[in-house]
């Protein structure tokens, strides 16, 4: 019998050590600390305040478990500023999960991811892990891949609850949905690559009485048709561009008709093949519909990115579409112009501008204003130090319209809204060596 259970013990840890063989798993990290001054960064700037200034850090630890047809992946992550905790603590709630999924493939080519997980498609401009901003930004969400060669088919769908209740189904979370479902599909042939989605974003809304007493309450859906990614590729020179559309109804009720298009053209000048020494032109026009602020017909033409990394577009002052900036308002005519000088394969430098005007009316005392809104100069500046650490720093100064105050509900506004920062990256086993920035 001893015997027996000897040799049961040997197969047993045989076995073990076979399977953990075959299996592999990863343990990496990243830290991104970022020294701001802000003087009108998101909002503009009344003369007389001072500015802020902070220090900020992002630390994640990536953990990831594979073997054979699975995946498994969890991300913990600390964000906080420098100094927003005592010293000597016991303890805080700074620490979090940034994601945690599990994968299995089904079939060839065929996979189904489950959890919470980034969604980060195209440009960023309607589906991104808004890397910019340190917390991020990942759902809770059922994901079905099908992937072959070029071609990548996704599906998914996400439903939120506050908790686990033992009754209803009112969700009160702010700023996310209550239910949303997409498809998106993208391909490439020969110099011509595209993708198309479909999203559909339920809203929960809840009327009440003087009370508080809920009358009425249920979901209210917005769906977006997009063409995210048009881009075609001649030599040193692409053509590209995207397309959205937006029906359905708005979180209030309004029928919503709105868009969201873009063009641009992207010319690369190499200088020295050697010291990997080129120029990048980039020229285009982004045009996101609006309401006029006397609006008379009731509905929403105002588009929104939704779940978009925007601070990498419409300047980076993010005065725009971040953070719930310039939702349901007038919209947005963006002319910009992007200069991205390579130095080497290490270290750049990129000069970009924005000429925004309002895309729908602004009335003040029922006079129309200048569409015209105001411009944008961003700087940016990057450096590889090495095989695991990156440095960027960035400088933004924005010259408002008279509008843009109106807007913004300034009165007095400072002569010079600005804003800069310095960043240290600390992510050695991620090909992007820089964030928030759109070449």
């Amino acid at each position: 019998m001893t015997r027996f259970f000897r040799i049961s013990f040997a197969i047993a840890v045989v076995s073990l050590f076979s399977n953990v063989a075959h299996a592999q798993f990863n343990l990496d990290g990243q830290i991104v600390q970022r020294a701001e001054y802000r003087h009108g960064y998101g909002r503009l700037f009344e003369e007389g305040d001072e500015a802020a200034k902070f220090i900020a850090q992002r630390a994640r630890l990536n953990a990831q478990y594979e073997i054979e047809s699975f995946k498994f992946y969890v991300s913990i992550q600390d964000v906080r500023t420098w100094g927003n905790t005592p010293q000597v603590k016991l303890s805080d709630n700074y620490l979090s999960v940034h994601e945690a999924w599990a994968e299995t493939q089904l079939f060839d080519n065929l996979t189904v991811k489950l959890g919470r997980q980034e969604l980060n498609y195209d440009n960023f401009r309607f589906l991104g892990n808004l890397d910019w901003a340190l917390q991020g930004r990942a759902h809770d969400f059922a994901l079905l891949k099908y992937e072959k060669g070029a071609m990548k088919l996704h599906a998914g769908a996400g439903y939120n609850q506050n908790d686990q209740s033992l009754s209803g189904t009112l969700y009160t979370i702010p700023n996310q949905y209550k239910a949303a479902q997409f498809v998106r599909y993208e391909n490439r042939m020969t110099n011509f690559q595209f993708s198309a989605l479909f999203w559909n974003n339920g809203l929960q809304f809840a009327d009440t009485d003087a009370t508080g007493q809920i009358l009425e309450e249920g979901v209210r859906y917005r769906q977006t048709l997009g063409l995210p990614t048009l881009k075609y590729e001649l030599g040193n020179t692409s053509l590209s561009g995207f397309y959205y559309y937006q029906f359905g109804e708005d979180v209030v009720g309004r029928d919503l008709q709105a868009f969201d298009a873009s063009a641009q053209v992207s010319h690369l000048i190499p200088m020295d093949s050697v010291q990997g020494n080129s120029l990048r032109l980039t020229a285009g026009i982004e045009i996101l519909s609006g309401t006029d602020t006397n609006n008379l017909t009731g509905e929403n033409n105002s588009f929104s990115p939704l779940y978009g990394t925007n601070h990498a577009h419409n300047g980076y002052m993010d005065l725009f579409y971040v953070g719930g900036r310039h939702e349901n308002s007038v919209g947005l005519q963006d002319i910009f112009l992007r200069i991205r000088y390579d130095v080497n394969p290490k270290l750049f430098a990129s000069l970009n501008g924005h000429y925004f005007r309002s895309y729908a009316d602004v009335y003040r005392n029922g006079n129309a204003l200048d569409k015209h809104l105001g411009y944008e100069t961003d700087l940016a500046l990057g450096y590889i130090l090495n095989g695991a650490v990156s440095l960027q720093a960035g400088y933004s100064q924005v010259f408002a319209g008279d509008t843009l105050e109106y807007l913004h509900n300034v009165q007095n506004p400072a002569d010079v809204q600005n804003w800069g920062y310095v960043m240290l990256i600390y992510r050695p086993t991620m090909k992007n060596r820089f964030i928030g920035l759109l070449f």
